[in-house]
């Protein structure tokens, strides 16, 4: 528990309504998305930059730990308070749009915005903000920063990364800094940007991002191909992207995923017989343009096996055929009560040696194994599905495929994590990913932010 008097001071900088350590709020701040929990020893909703300043400034006097929280949506618990210490939520107040700068084509933002409510209002200018989390209608810009948050689109767009151009933080000292530019250009100094982005809020507190923004697409249309087996889905992927394709969202859904859809939602129309099924959007700023892109797919895929080819005729017919993708999680429940769920990363001409790997993996344990994701930009949603959670055998197995899994696809030459982040839940497992000599290099950097390691300390293995 923190002492009364670091309370008393901490209310003195932000006020007794925005200081909170009621049972309730330690509830409510105490989980994620992995429904692990761990209660804070308080809530802190800083209205502004100095607060965030003051806040830290104290702690890193005192040895206090600061959790620096957006909207709790994180697959790796990222922003749980696993060792202690104080919730920083930036939700509350920390939540502005505060520019679009239609000349420079950027926005500035508070980092407790929400993705779609920035999204909508760039898209009302006639501007686009591509990188589109699954989580976009609730997570934060801040946490999509901190975590370099993907999306659907990247195939096309790329994530987050490509589209921060600085950022204003606040370090655990209380210092303020300003990383990056407005400018397209900026080769002066080290890239301190560059290294904050998906540093899961270990080195500082993100209090402003500016965002580059580029023309909405005029045009947009949905396509699905379905082919015999995974296998010759995934060999499409890079064939087709190879052959000049550029599609904004190229999905992928495996044999187990669709027999899951077709069991759980009866009432879609998907082919029995498929294998696997990519589906996904082009756009372009102009009608021939989209139909040279279709056609470049549609070719690709038929070089490669597929069995059909279907256009959406309108917007109402492309949300069918996204209908399957946006529930291939839920409907994968069908194999167990308890799913172990990771975003490992691949080369694109690596996937179908991956799947296959994936799959055998398994096989040797005797789990089920369904796979969807982002195909067009190689990241995998691997599924291990334990039928019952309450075994210890099982669940014990299922940790071990995970393991073995995590292993095959970095000696593919992939990665732990295309989107999630590390957090606790994946911190195991750093030493497969990376060198002794890249993890204390992780750790000096950690240090020279944060020496007193008071901001989300031991996350992602540091």
């Amino acid at each position: 528990m923190i002492d009364k008097k670091h309370l008393d001071y901490l209310t003195s900088i932000v006020g007794e309504e925005n200081i909170k350590s009621d049972k309730a709020h330690l509830i409510a701040f105490c989980y994620d998305a992995t429904r692990t929990r761990f209660e804070p020893d308080a809530v802190v909703f800083p209205r502004h930059e100095q607060d965030v300043s003051d806040i830290l400034k104290y702690c890193n006097e005192h040895k206090i730990i600061i959790v620096p929280r957006g909207a709790g949506s994180g697959f790796t618990g990222g922003a749980l308070p696993a060792n202690g210490g104080i919730i920083l939520s930036l939700e509350r107040h920390m939540n502005k749009l505060l520019e679009i700068d239609m000349e420079n084509m950027v926005g500035v933002v508070q980092p407790g915005l929400i993705n779609m409510q920035f999204q909508k209002a760039v898209e009302e200018v006639g501007l686009f903000y591509p990188p589109d989390p699954a989580s976009e209608e609730y997570s934060t810009l801040g946490g999509n920063v901190s975590e370099n948050a993907g999306g659907m689109r990247a195939a096309k767009y790329g994530i987050t990364k490509d589209y921060v151009m600085a950022l204003r933080a606040v370090l655990p000292n209380g210092d303020i800094i300003v990383a990056g530019k407005k400018t397209i250009k900026d080769v002066a100094g080290y890239n301190t940007a560059g290294i904050l982005i998906a540093s899961e809020g270990t080195l500082a507190v993100i209090t402003e991002i500016t965002l580059k923004l580029i023309p909405k697409p005029k045009y947009k249309k949905t396509y699905m191909g379905v082919f015999p087996s995974v296998d010759s889905a995934m060999t499409a992927v890079f064939k087709s992207l190879a052959a000049g394709a550029n599609p904004v969202a190229m999905e992928f859904l495996d044999a187990l995923v669709i027999k899951a859809l077709r069991q759980k939602f009866p009432q879609i129309s998907l082919p029995e017989h498929a294998g696997g099924i990519l589906v996904g959007d082009v756009d372009a700023s102009s009608e021939a343009e989209i139909e040279s892109q279709l056609q470049t797919l549609k070719e690709s895929f038929a070089a490669n096996g597929s069995i059909d080819f279907i256009i959406a005729r309108d917007e109402e017919e492309g949300k069918k055929l996204w209908f399957a993708r946006r529930n291939a999680s839920p409907a994968t429940m069908i194999y167990g009560t308890k799913k172990l769920n990771e975003d490992i990363s691949v080369p694109r001409s690596k996937l179908p040696v991956a799947l296959e790997g994936i799959y055998k993996i398994g096989e040797k344990y005797g789990f089920n194994v369904p796979c969807f994701g982002h195909a067009g930009d190689g990241n995998i949603h691997v599924n291990v599905m334990v039928k019952d959670k309450n075994n210890e055998k099982e669940m014990e197995d299922g940790h071990k495929a995970i393991e073995e899994i995590f292993q095959y696809v970095v000696d593919l030459g992939g990665t732990l994590s295309g989107e999630h982040g590390i957090g606790t839940s994946k911190a195991p497992f750093m030493h497969i990913a990376f060198t002794e000599a890249e993890m204390n290099l992780f750790r000096s950097i950690k240090k020279a932010f944060d020496p007193n390691n008071i901001l989300n300390p031991f996350k992602m293995g540091l």
